[in-house]
């Protein structure tokens, strides 16, 4: 399976700061916010991942990550010119993606307690309660669970459950995704693609359990709150949210030799220090 991972956008809701540098490079508590949703590709077993960025951030992307090889990923990049809908990216993305299975991340959604991926057989997404379900899209079910709809931010919601940023498919969304007419927000709209599996009997849904935790930072208070969050959990557990080596660590992506390395030139800010506990055994 590939990835992507999307990190365009104008970041509007957080202006000033992002007229100077791109939302998912600003910081969630002790990392960049991109680090949260790699982490989550990493941690699914994904190492060929593609970055869609704005052209002008672009190099700053490279710089922090670069092609990937020191957490064992391979990284390549692409740019979105505009912010046409999170479905542009299976166009930007169709010749990475090639007749192989997708995941898709947005670069400023966030997940702590997240497991147990398996490759797609159709669409394959989730659904988790929020209490204002109209920001996004949100999924219908019937008495028995089974998936009646999903809307794209209806004005009356008919459920609690909405449709997080993390989402995967077989190949065939590049086709799907072709064939989409832009909506009345002039997007290309995932719910769009996800309503097209439902039609087709192959959008699986699942409710995420109450022991997962599912942040969207797109405005000051979100960011705020998020970074409250991993800073409360890592003070108190010792464990890392979000860490990209530790991720490629233990899905034997990179070496202890190299995390080691990778720990080193870090162990000023305390970020190595973890790195290294990982090592000595003292953290599981």
């Amino acid at each position: 399976m590939r990835g992507i991972l999307l990190a365009g956008g104008t970041g509007s809701r957080l202006w000033p700061i992002t007229m100077a540098m791109s939302k998912q490079l600003m910081p969630i508590f002790d990392k960049p916010m991109i680090y949260y949703p790699l982490s989550t590709l990493v941690s699914a077993g994904i190492r060929e991942i593609l970055v869609i960025t704005t052209p002008e951030d672009q190099p700053h992307f490279h710089r922090l990550l670069g092609d990937g090889s020191r957490f064992g990923l391979e990284l390549t990049y692409a740019v979105q010119p505009r912010p046409d809908g999170i479905a542009q990216a299976f166009r930007i993305g169709a010749g990475f993606i090639g007749d192989q299975p997708v995941a898709l991340i947005l670069g400023d959604n966030i997940f702590h307690g997240l497991g147990g991926f398996t490759e797609p057989s159709g669409g394959r997404v989730f659904a988790y309660p929020v209490a204002d379900p109209e920001r996004y899209g949100v999924v219908e079910f019937d008495d028995d669970g089974r998936v009646l709809s999903i809307e794209e931010k209806p004005e009356k919601p008919k459920s609690t459950y909405v449709v997080p940023g993390l989402y995967f498919y077989e190949a065939d969304v590049v086709e799907i995704a072709g064939r989409l007419v832009p909506s009345d927000r002039g997007e290309l709209e995932i719910t769009a693609v996800n309503e097209e599996y439902l039609r087709q009997g192959r959008l699986d849904v699942t409710v995420l359990d109450r022991g997962t935790v599912w942040l969207d930072t797109g405005t000051f208070q979100s960011m705020v709150q998020a970074s409250e969050y991993v800073r409360v959990i890592e003070e108190r557990q010792g464990l890392k949210i979000g860490c990209v080596e530790e991720a490629a660590w233990r899905a034997g992506f990179i070496s202890g030799d190299q995390l080691r390395e990778l720990a080193d030139p870090l162990l000023k800010s305390g970020y190595g220090q973890y790195l290294v506990r990982l090592l000595d055994g003292g953290l599981r």
